[in-house]
């Protein structure tokens, strides 16, 4: 399914349009707006609570990336979580979100996909966040 998906002329566009937001960081946080908004309507039912804390956690990377704090994250992994993300959003796609149960499946399967993909820079990423909560707690 990722193939199809990675092949497919909506995460094409998904990810043409991700250079262009990753360099804007008001577009970064209206993009993120927008999947707060998109996981509202999805919830918590169909055991999507995994597929939630990734997408949370993706969204912490952007937030902090768009926001100046956290730079070490590459240009390559910073336009695949964007490219993901806006896929994410659109209703149109590989399995349009309409259809009960099925319609987020590719949604999952692709955030699953880039998690596993990045899973170094991800790391990095928790560590950075954990030491910089220990910091300002401390």
């Amino acid at each position: 399914m990722i193939s199809r998906i990675l092949e497919s002329i909506f995460f094409k566009k998904a990810t043409g349009k991700a250079g262009r937001y990753a360099r804007n960081s008001t577009r970064l946080f209206e993009l993120l707006k927008e999947v707060v908004g998109k996981l509202q309507t999805v919830g918590v039912k169909e055991n999507l609570s995994d597929f939630q804390t990734n997408v949370l956690l993706l969204m912490r990377m952007v937030r902090a990336y768009a926001s100046g704090e956290y730079k070490q994250l590459p240009w390559k992994s910073l336009v695949s979580i964007v490219a993901v993300l806006i896929y994410f959003v659109s209703p149109i796609d590989l399995i349009p979100d309409f259809l009960p149960v099925i319609g987020i499946t590719d949604d999952v399967a692709l955030v699953v996909w880039l998690v596993k993909t990045l899973g170094g820079d991800i790391r990095k990423f928790a560590d950075w966040e954990k030491a910089s909560k220990t910091i300002n707690i401390g």
